[in-house]
């Protein structure tokens, strides 16, 4: 298991106040990036790759354009 002491986690600035649905991203890590629930900081979480990490964002971006 990655060790994520380190983690310094934050939501993303167009989160707004929807009622805490939202994610945290933790991208300070070496070897990972995390995310989890912002509802349940102490529940699960996923772990990605930088480069996984990466392809999901250019791919949400991508499609987010209608592409």
């Amino acid at each position: 298991m990655t060790d994520l002491t380190g983690a310094i986690w934050r939501k993303s600035t167009r989160s707004g106040d929807n009622g805490g649905n939202c994610v945290e991203v933790a991208t300070n890590l070496a070897e990972v990036v995390a995310v989890r629930d912002s509802k349940d900081s102490t529940g699960p979480l996923l772990t990605f790759t930088a480069r996984a990490w990466t392809d999901f964002l250019t791919t949400a971006k991508r499609e987010g354009r209608g592409s």
